[in-house]
């Protein structure tokens, strides 16, 4: 079965940075399109960063040129690098993998969350 499971979360000032990992287990990583998304309470789940299975990549205006995501293959999993991290970026992280271009028939998968607060 497919399994994706976050980790890096924690506590950072302003300005500062963290890298988030989503690793994954199952056989469909490399034909998924990879996401991070985030909720902040009393917030939607919104799309932080997405790449592709071809490695191309897409950002959430409000992180552009801070964040960025990539991915290994060989380690199956996705990275989220984030840097002069904001107030605003306090939110509970999710990973998500979409294998339905290649496997239409599949849902999309989701970890369970790590949390990511700035604070001073």
């Amino acid at each position: 079965q497919v399994q994706l499971v976050e980790s890096g979360g924690g506590l950072v000032q302003p300005g500062g940075s963290l890298r988030l990992s989503c690793a994954t287990s199952g056989s469909i990583f490399t034909i998924s399109a990879m996401g991070w998304y985030r909720q902040a309470p009393g917030k939607e789940r919104e799309l932080v960063a997405q790449i592709t299975s071809r490695g191309e990549t897409n950002y959430a205006d409000s992180v552009k040129g801070r964040f960025t995501i990539s991915r290994d293959n060989a380690k199956n999993t996705v990275y989220l690098q984030m840097n002069s991290l904001k107030l605003e970026d306090t939110a509970v992280y999710y990973c998500n993998g979409d294998p339905t271009y290649y496997l239409p028939r599949h849902r999309t998968y989701w970890g369970q969350g790590t949390q990511v607060t700035v604070s001073s």
